[in-house]
C-alpha cells in the first residue's frame, strides 16, 4: 500500500488510470472507499487519485490537529510527490469545503473543482448534525457513528461492509477534529476570489442543502449548478452513474490543461 510520509503522519493514497488527474476528498469518518464507483469508472480515462485524510482509514493518527489548511497542504504535498503540476479537485459533503479551501490557497495547482453536496459554511439543521458527529467522536463512540453514516451512504450490503470496515479504522481524536473544524469553517465571503471553474452537484431531494447550493451558485464567479433527480445527499454511492457523467461532461468542457 503506497503511503506518503508528511509532518509525522503517514497518508495512504491510491492512483489508478492515466490522463487528466482528479483528486477525491472524503468527509469525516468516511474514507476514500466512498469513491469506489468513481474510481472504477473514471479511471478508464482519467488518472484518479484518492487518499485517506489523517486519522481516517489506512492513514495514521496525526499529532498535528486536523484543519482544512493541513488537509489542503497534504493534497499539495501528494501532488508534489506524484509530480503532478495541476489536477481537478473533487470533494463530497465537507470534502467540498476542502476543495474550496484548496482553490483559495493553491489555485495555481488546480484546473478547477467539483463540489458534491457541499458547502462554504454550515448553519441550521446541518450545524446540529455536525455537532452530533463531533460529540460522538469526542466520546469515542466511533462504532455507533460509523453504523449510521456508513448505512446512509451505502446502496447495498457489500458497499456497507466496505465503508464500515474502513471507517472503523479511524482515530476518534482526528475524526473529532475534522467534525469540529467543519462546524466553524466559513469561506463564503472569499468565494469571489475563486476564478477557476467549479461544478456544483446536489441531489434534488436533499432540500436542506439547496440553500448551500444557492450560496455557492451566486457567489462563485465561474460555476455550473446541476441537480440529480431522485437522490438525497449521498450522490457518490447512490447516483454514481449520473455523477460520473456530469463529471466527464464538465471536465471535457475545460480546455486549458497546460501545467
Amino acid at each position: 500500500m503506497p503511503h506518503l510520509e508528511r509532518d509525522g503522519a503517514s497518508l495512504f493514497y491510491s492512483v489508478q488510470g492515466e490522463g487528466l488527474p482528479i483528486v477525491f476528498i472524503h468527509p469525516p469518518l468516511l474514507t476514500s472507499e466512498n469513491f469506489k464507483y468513481q474510481v472504477d469508472e473514471l479511471s478508464k480515462q482519467y488518472q484518479v487519485i484518492t487518499f485517506d485524510i489523517r486519522g481516517h482509514g489506512k492513514s495514521s493518527y496525526s499529532c498535528t490537529p486536523l484543519t482544512y489548511s493541513i488537509i489542503a497542504q497534504d493534497i499539495k504535498s501528494l501532488l508534489d510527490h506524484l509530480q503532478i503540476p495541476k489536477a481537478f479537485l473533487c470533494g463530497y459533503s465537507t470534502g467540498g469545503s476542502i476543495v474550496l479551501e484548496f482553490l483559495l490557497t493553491y489555485g495555481d495547482r488546480a484546473f478547477g473543482g467539483i463540489v458534491i453536496s457541499g458547502m462554504s459554511e454550515v448553519f441550521g439543521v446541518l450545524k446540529d448534525k455536525v455537532f452530533l458527529g463531533y460529540s460522538l467522536a469526542k466520546q469515542k463512540a466511533i462504532p455507533l457513528l460509523a453504523l449510521s453514516v456508513c448505512k446512509s451512504n451505502s446502496n447495498n450490503d457489500d458497499m456497507y461492509q466496505l465503508l464500515l470496515q474502513a471507517a472503523m479504522k479511524g482515530n476518534a481524536k482526528n475524526i473529532e477534529q475534522y467534525y469540529g473544524y467543519s462546524f466553524d469553517y466559513n469561506c463564503t465571503d472569499q468565494l469571489k476570489k475563486i476564478h477557476l471553474p467549479v461544478l456544483l452537484v446536489y441531489g434534488r431531494k436533499d432540500r436542506q442543502f439547496h440553500a448551500y447550493a444557492k450560496i455557492l451558485h451566486k457567489k462563485l464567479p465561474h460555476n455550473e449548478l446541476k441537480f440529480i433527480e431522485n437522490v438525497k445527499h449521498q450522490i457518490p454511492t447512490k447516483a454514481a452513474a449520473e455523477l460520473n457523467v456530469e463529471m466527464v461532461r464538465f471536465m471535457g468542457k475545460q480546455k486549458d490543461y497546460t501545467p
